[in-house]
């Protein structure tokens, strides 16, 4: 089944009272565990496409590549994006992994076939808030990343996502031989800069020239919770 953006955003939009002005809002940050060889991915990417227009969403579609000896090579694959599916599985005590797979927040994780248990989950995380002010800002010559000094419990890696907003792929072999599909949010690259222990302010100048849009995390290692997040247009 697939859900309106106007369903989707119904179910998102009833939220409690915003953050506390000591704190910022956490925006929902959806990783997409999917593959243009799985035959149950195509609701669950047409399901990304709605959550990518909606506003506190940060909607990611990371292309694995373990389905691509079944007939079709995925174009987007990369095994980065399922070793970083494998690495989640672990943190859960998990030994499988499958798609379509959504990932919330980097805590919690749920079959994207499922629209409805989605947007609870969504739902769950629409108020959190964090209370680190972390801004970036787009230069001459690539990215800005800031955030003031905080008392951290655990260093946070600080991780670069680049995708691109959308493309058209005719499948003409495997599961979905004959169908053209419509991707979006397409993540091309996913790196950690560095670490950042809150002792000092974080302030990181990274390159990122071209089209691509980018998302700065702020992610417990393992990988674990999100703790912040910002989306800059290219």
């Amino acid at each position: 089944m697939r859900l309106s953006s106007a369903t989707c955003l119904a179910l998102v939009s009833s939220l409690v009272p915003g953050p506390s002005p000591a704190e910022s809002k956490l925006p929902v940050v959806v990783e997409l565990y999917t593959s243009q060889g799985c035959s149950s991915c195509p609701p669950a990417d047409a399901m990304l496409a709605d959550l990518a227009r909606m506003d506190g969403v940060i909607a990611l579609s990371l292309h694995v590549d373990y389905w691509d000896y079944i007939g079709w090579p995925d174009s987007f694959a990369d095994p980065a994006y399922s070793h970083r599916q494998e690495a989640y599985a672990r943190e859960a005590g998990e030994k499988m992994i499958y798609t379509p797979q959504i990932v919330v927040n980097g805590q919690d994780r749920l079959v994207a076939s499922e629209p409805m248990r989605v947007m609870e989950v969504l739902h769950a995380h629409a108020d959190a808030t964090t209370p680190i002010e972390l801004e970036v800002t787009r230069h001459a010559h690539g990215l800005r990343i800031e955030a003031p000094a905080l008392d951290l419990a655990h260093p946070l890696e600080v991780q670069l996502v680049r995708y691109m907003p959308e493309d058209e792929v005719a499948i003409t072999g495997g599961e979905n031989a004959g169908l053209t599909m419509a991707y979006h949010n397409i993540v091309t690259e996913w790196r950690t800069l560095g670490a950042w222990d809150g002792r000092e302010p974080l302030s990181m100048s990274v390159p990122a020239d071209g089209p691509e849009a980018a998302v700065i995390l702020l992610q417990e290692p393992g990988p674990g919770r999100i703790r912040a997040a910002a989306e800059i247009a290219p």
